[in-house]
């Protein structure tokens, strides 16, 4: 009861603030937007830190203690992967800037989060911009934050952004666009704002890019040599800015291959991050693989590049097989047989309906099964 009352308190409040904060805008006009927008934010980062803090307080498992390990590491070991265990973390399309769901899954796996994903794009809009609040959430409980930074561009305005092309013709030569500097001025906030968080962020960039299918990065639309050089300009600004806190996640979808076509080279790369995603029969192109066909199979390919991998997907359905065995034996004796393997995210999503025309439910919390057997595997 407790609870709801805090949470209704929080609400409550939210809601006095938005509303005194409209009839101010209204009163003041565009010229104040700027400062009202701010203050909003920076409202919304409170609320949202008091939650956490309330969150944290009420945890089954203390994080501080569970994450005292990680929080030894240095940023160079971090970046390059030397240490023992492996960083699990979990994606969830549920979540709010609490990250409460996430906090049930790990209470359910009796586990603690290292890493916790979110997945942003390009654009104009506020919810394109730095995710400041999200990050800082993320850094507040302990974990390190992953990025997956999709360049839709479709969103950029042209009052803001003059000469870029029309929406019809940017998804052609894209990431040309990218490398020539049209998007800069975006690409420059962004690295300031990833420096003012201070700690390690994780940014998964222009994800499966060898994919012809998925999305308008991909080679449908761009040459892999246009990929390599928007990636390296992107990496450049960063640096350039002093964003040296962002670890670089290289994200080829593995089907595709072409990989060394697509490799931006050791000095632009940290980690590599492979999806691994079992789809079982719930299409006509799909059918029930197992984690060593989807992953394992191209695995030495992706050893030569000697990088810590991150399985930046991991998941499977119900359809068409045992999903249980499948998450037992895909976790069970992964760093004997995949040394590099360094992370792994679990894509625990109730709603994807990214890939079919229907939606997909990646969920296993409900499934006492499988979270038995996933908690007894990576405690």
């Amino acid at each position: 009861m407790k609870s709801k009352m805090f949470r209704f308190s929080i609400t409550f409040i939210a809601i006095l603030l938005g509303i005194v904060l409209v009839l101010s805008l209204s009163l003041i006009g565009e010229k104040g937007a700027g400062p009202v927008d701010r203050f909003l934010v920076s409202t919304g980062k409170l609320i949202s830190k008091i939650e956490n803090k309330y969150i944290l307080k009420k945890r089954v498992i203390s994080r501080s203690k569970s994450l005292k390990w990680f929080k030894r590491l240095s940023e160079d070991a971090l970046t390059r992967g030397k240490f023992d265990r492996i960083l699990y973390g979990a994606y969830d399309d549920q979540v709010s800037e609490t990250y409460q769901t996430v906090v049930n899954l790990e209470d359910s796996l009796k586990t603690v989060f290292p890493i916790i994903p979110l997945y942003t794009a390009w654009g104009s809009n506020s919810h394109q911009q730095f995710p400041s609040s999200k990050v800082q959430a993320i850094v507040d409980i302990g974990s390190v934050p992953v990025i997956t930074w999709e360049p839709w561009l479709a969103d950029f305005s042209l009052d803001d952004y003059p000469s870029i092309p029309p929406i019809e013709k940017r998804d052609k030569f894209s990431l040309i666009a990218i490398a020539n500097g049209t998007y800069d001025t975006y690409i420059h906030k962004w690295a300031i704002d990833a420096k003012e968080i201070g700690s390690p962020i994780f940014v998964r960039f222009g994800h499966e890019m060898n994919d012809p299918y998925r999305y308008p990065w991909g080679p449908q639309n761009n040459k892999p040599e246009d990929f390599i050089a928007a990636w390296q300009h992107v990496v450049n600004i960063f640096k350039e800015e002093g964003a040296l806190n962002v670890v670089w996640v290289w994200s080829p979808h593995p089907a595709y291959g072409q990989f060394d076509a697509y490799y931006p080279g050791d000095r632009y790369v940290d980690w590599l991050g492979i999806g691994t995603l079992n789809y079982g029969t719930v299409a006509k192109w799909s059918k029930w693989y197992t984690f060593d066909e989807i992953f394992g199979n191209f695995y030495p390919q992706f050893a030569k590049y000697n990088k810590p991998i991150m399985i930046s997907e991991f998941g499977s359905l119900a359809t068409g097989g045992d999903r249980n065995k499948w998450y037992a034996d895909a976790l069970s004796n992964l760093k004997s047989k995949y040394p590099l393997v360094k992370s792994v995210i679990f894509f625990h999503v109730a709603n994807d309906n990214t890939t079919t025309d229907k939606s997909l439910n990646w969920y296993f919390i409900d499934d006492p099964e499988i979270v038995n057997s996933v908690s007894n595997i990576i405690k």
